[in-house]
């Protein structure tokens, strides 16, 4: 029998910052990406990006410290770091769509084994009734990271073979975090990249239904 513990959200947030690398520009999406600012290294200088025009972002505020005035683009508030600044929404977009994002962490409904991005609709009644800015964050960025649980509260994986929902990009995805394990995204598949302790590879890929390759490591050995 099995015996592992899924990463608590903030565990996860935590998981995410570990792998985005000293200098990057960063976008955290709507949800559970934003509490990856959280949990940036103080050793290491990352700058944050709202879709809503500000550049230079650090951790949630302290509560009763907040200011409406300073909103990220899910309106929760946050702060700005020495150096930060605010700016038009269209040159927030320019800077999206034109690459100078190193990565973008996004929450979704599904990601294919290949990369595809289904993060906008489910297609139900009263959904979303557009993509937003999403689609340009996840082609415009270098790397496309997705942060989400593995299972749907009913059980199934959002890890798929091939995306039912509405698509948001096709094959942008390079990593997916979760609460179970971390995957890449490869033209010929998943692979391993780690696990929480206790949940071996054989019981992931029944979990998610489909092959994982070996992390990149263990092949090379």
């Amino acid at each position: 029998m099995s015996s592992y513990q899924k990463r608590s959200k903030n565990e996860l947030a935590a998981r995410v910052a570990q792998d985005i690398f000293d200098g990057a520009y960063v976008n955290l999406g709507i949800g559970q990406p934003t509490l990856v600012g959280n949990y940036i290294p103080a050793d290491r200088e990352v700058v944050l990006q709202s879709e809503n025009g500000i550049l230079g972002m650090g951790p949630a505020p302290a509560q009763g410290q907040e200011d409406y005035d300073l909103i990220n683009a899910g309106k929760q508030p946050v702060t700005l770091l020495a150096g930060g600044s605010f700016f038009h929404h269209a040159d927030s977009f320019a800077m999206m769509r034109g690459g100078h994002l190193d990565i973008c962490v996004l929450g979704a409904f599904q990601v294919s084994a290949t990369g595809d991005l289904a993060n906008w609709s489910t297609g139900e009644p009263g959904a979303i009734p557009a993509v937003g800015g999403a689609m340009d964050l996840a082609v415009g960025a270098k790397a496309t990271w997705v942060m989400m649980d593995l299972l749907t509260k009913t059980g199934e994986c959002k890890v798929v073979s091939a995306c039912s929902y509405p698509l948001t990009g096709l094959g942008c995805v390079k990593r997916i975090y979760t609460d179970l394990c971390t995957l890449e995204c490869t033209p010929s598949g998943l692979r391993l990249v780690d696990t929480v302790d206790g949940l071996s590879h054989a019981e992931l890929e029944r979990i998610v239904g489909l092959p994982i390759a070996a992390p990149a490591a263990a092949v090379a050995a």
